[in-house]
């Protein structure tokens, strides 16, 4: 047994034996108190790898629960990307009182990272990397890597700097550098190419694209003198839009995303994640009710119309949600831009027509074989009865199509989240206007015969 094990109570042998990522998962699973108590016996480093993963839940609050000297010094051994996110779980008192511990270079770095807007490379990236001069040979450099690479996030990708302004002048890898020869210029193993370089403003999404496009393991963040503030490694990357893909899934379920796991979250914190948005959508579905009650005259004559309602409600409303789906997705990959809503709207129209058709071509096989077959007399005019309900479906699978397709550009337009256009929220949309094409067809086509 190693010197660090034997220091570990016997309970604690598995927290400090497993992988972190097993370790990091068995204390997700035990309660609060459980937890605190976990970390306090094990040794420091093992804690700060362990905190050190973004899938470690309530690192905010154990860290908030331990002794002042311990939570600043496992504060100063993480990355400073993710230390500076569990400073911001804590709440301002305990953010002071362990600020007050941590040293003035860390501080500041961690402030620095703090400052920078949620979903932006400044937010992601670390300011743990390694750069050497450009002058340097492949020697000193590979020297260097060996002297800080236990301090450092990532050593795959390294930043040679001008000399005098300390800008960026290229990119060279690991692997280029151990291939290189030891006397030469560690410059004329790097990439002959520009590198591939973000401001800090720059969102999450577009340097994962970026990260995806060039294949690359780390991406530097600029100033607008060249100078690297960091690095946004495709790790982090990956965490993050995992995280923000969970959020979009909440939203687009019609609810606020929720910041814990499902199991996690109390019963009180669920339900405000939930009623909101249920009772808006509620409120948005009574104007189906106020449709209804329009056109009651309707109804009363000819009551076989309302068998389809669900059936046409439901159409329009799947349309409408697989539109704004495809629509959510392709922005966010950047598939599409704001300019070309009306390219999407070209596209989207003769698409909701033609399913439409189909689905009309289904109804009145439907209706057909019912009443052919004695299953339902839907009376004398079946055949008009039957035109109509297609007819509905052609217009109104063609609306929700049309609808659900730009209420995204609308909402980014206006510099909301397009993932706000839940699939609850753009059926209740599509229900009302739904009844109203049913019905106006229905006073169309059998006007002086039921209606």
């Amino acid at each position: 047994m190693t010197p660090i094990l034997q220091a570990v109570a016997p309970e604690l042998l598995p927290f400090a034996s497993q992988n972190i990522a097993d370790a990091v998962e068995s204390l997700n699973a035990r309660s609060l108190d459980a937890a605190t108590d976990i970390v306090a016996g094990l040794p420091l480093a093992r804690v700060i790898d362990m905190f050190d993963r973004p899938e470690l839940q309530r690192a905010g609050n154990l860290i908030a629960r331990m002794p002042d000297a311990r939570a600043a010094a496992l504060l100063e051994g993480m990355a400073d990307d993710r230390a500076a996110d569990v400073l911001l779980e804590l709440d301002e008192a305990d953010r002071t009182r362990l600020s007050g511990r941590m040293r003035s270079g860390t501080l500041e770095a961690l402030r620095q990272l703090m400052r920078y807007p949620p979903h932006t490379a400044g937010s992601l990236m670390t300011t743990e990397f390694v750069s050497v001069p450009a002058d340097w040979t492949v020697a000193q450099t590979l020297a260097h890597i060996r002297d800080v690479e236990r301090s450092r996030e990532t050593v795959y990708a390294i930043y040679l700097l001008d000399p005098a302004t300390h800008a960026l002048v290229r990119t060279v890898s690991l692997r280029r550098l151990v291939a290189g020869e030891p006397d030469v210029p560690a410059l004329s193993q790097a990439q002959r190419t520009e590198p591939v370089w973000v401001s800090a403003s720059t969102d999450q999404e577009e340097v994962a694209r970026l990260i995806r496009r060039h294949d690359l393991l780390a991406i530097p963040v600029l100033d607008e003198a060249r100078h690297v503030l960091g690095v946004v490694t495709v790790d982090d990357v990956l965490d993050a839009l995992i995280a923000e893909g969970t959020e979009d899934a909440h939203k687009f379920g019609g609810m606020q995303a929720i910041a814990q796991p499902y199991i996690n979250t109390g019963f009180w914190a669920m339900i405000k994640k939930r009623a909101g948005w249920l009772c808006a959508l509620f409120l948005g579905e009574m104007l189906t009710a106020s449709a209804m009650q329009h056109f009651d005259d309707e109804l009363a004559k000819a009551v076989v119309l309302t068998l389809f309602i669900p059936l046409i409600m439901s159409s329009g409303g799947n349309s409408g949600s697989q539109a704004t789906s495809l629509l959510i997705r392709s922005l966010a990959l950047g598939e599409v831009r704001l300019r070309d809503w009306w390219k999407v709207a070209l596209r989207e129209l003769p698409t909701g027509m033609l399913l439409g058709a189909m689905l009309g071509a289904i109804a009145i096989i439907r209706i057909s074989i019912w009443q052919y077959g004695g299953i339902y007399d839907y009376g004398p005019h079946w055949v008009l009865l039957a035109l109509t309900v297609a007819a509905a479906l052609i217009g109104i699978v063609s609306f929700g199509s049309l609808t659900g397709s730009m209420l995204p550009f609308a909402l980014q337009r206006l510099g909301f989240d397009p993932a706000s256009a839940s699939a609850p929220f753009v059926a209740t949309l599509v229900d009302v206007t739904g009844l109203v094409i049913y019905f106006s067809i229905a006073a169309m086509i059998l006007g002086g015969t039921l209606l």
